[in-house]
């Protein structure tokens, strides 16, 4: 049996201490948690990696951690760097196209099309208030696209702001994964000394972590990589720029509930508006076969690594991290929600002869 653990009023002192302590830690890092906690979880991707490396050079603990840096590197920012030039590039021309089409009678044929003449007036019969004009509508939208281009500049300005941004946090990230390949041992064991669990439970924690990030990782991203490329190509065929529309699908997909079709609705309703009504209805067909599929069959085959998650808690986890904390939410969701179950099962174990009897009362 266990002996009680008495704290004296000195040692609660060293407690608050250490907590006020930690504390003003986490407020010094707090603007790079993200790159943290991004190192930690590439860490554990990429560790199989990182393992053969090491045990080649078995000798050279911080070669083997810069090599697999390096690897990485290569593997990210090269790949993402001549996408992102892509994107750019087609983006640029996409803007232009559509500020020509606007400012050049596009817009006015959309508003006189008959299927729109008929949906206002079939509206505007219901409506209790102001009626809706079509003219003031293609005025207003006249209006946005003259001023699109001075919109695009400031667009451009951030983009370009947040790809630097990126940049930073990435070797940020890569700094940390370094030390964190190196001295993974030694982190590892100097957290099971300080967490005041027994052995098996803290097996049970970790594991449930490292489970729960690689699964996050796989099903989010991956996912969204999937329904990027499927549904670029669908975009590319009706006669949008591949690419760029494939990445704004990709990023849609993080988006719940409305996901990808945030993107491709509009794009078959401006097909159909243009008179390709046949590449209105492929585009419709093919998002919804095959890019909506791989949402519903690829995510929950990626994220069977949580199993203790049904679906409707994997749903909030990922709803609730994405309004909380963004898009690195969509990992910090099902983690904080697999760590509290963990929690729970350990609470269960530990006082199972208190609720056995509470149960049987």
């Amino acid at each position: 049996m266990s002996k009680r653990v008495t704290i004296s009023p000195s040692q609660w002192v060293i407690i608050i201490a250490l907590l006020a302590a930690a504390f003003a830690c986490y407020l010094l890092v707090k603007p790079y948690i993200n790159a943290i906690v991004m190192a930690f979880i590439i860490s554990l991707l990429i560790s199989p990696l990182h393992a053969w490396i090491e045990g080649k050079l078995p000798a050279h603990k911080n070669s083997s951690a810069l090599l697999s840096c390096i690897i990485l590197t290569f593997i990210i920012v090269l790949p993402l760097s001549l996408v992102f030039v892509s994107i750019v590039n087609q983006g640029s021309i996409f803007s232009q196209n559509v500020y020509k089409w606007g400012t050049h009678g596009g817009i006015e044929s959309v508003i006189n099309h008959p299927l729109v003449l008929k949906t206002v007036s079939l509206v505007n019969s219901y409506l209790p208030f102001d009626k809706i004009n079509p003219q003031d509508i293609a005025q207003k939208l006249g209006q946005l696209a003259a001023s699109f281009g001075t919109n695009l500049v400031g667009i451009s300005a951030k983009v370009v702001g947040d790809a630097t941004n990126f940049l930073v946090n990435f070797f940020l990230m890569l700094f940390v994964l370094f030390f964190l390949l190196r001295d993974h041992d030694k982190i590892i064991c100097a957290m099971r000394h300080i967490i005041p669990l027994s052995r098996s439970q803290e097996d049970k924690l970790l594991d449930e972590i490292e489970q729960v990030s690689k699964s996050a990782v796989m099903g989010s991203f991956l996912t969204a990589l999937a329904q990027g490329v499927a549904g670029g190509l669908g975009m590319w065929a009706a006669g949008f720029p591949g690419l760029f529309w494939g990445t704004m699908l990709a990023f849609a997909s993080f988006i719940p509930v409305v996901g990808t079709a945030l993107i491709w609705i509009p794009a078959a309703i401006y097909l159909y508006f243009t008179g390709d009504t046949g590449w209105a209805i492929f585009l419709v067909v093919w998002s919804v076969a095959v890019v909506g599929s791989i949402d519903n069959l690829l995510r929950p085959f990626l994220m069977q690594g949580n199993s203790g998650m049904n679906t409707l808690l994997m749903f909030f986890s990922l709803l609730g991290g994405l309004q909380f904390f963004g898009l690195i939410g969509l990992i910090y969701g099902p983690i904080i929600f697999a760590v509290t179950m963990v929690m729970f099962k350990i609470y269960e174990e530990t006082f199972h002869h208190f609720l056995d009897d509470q149960d049987n009362t």
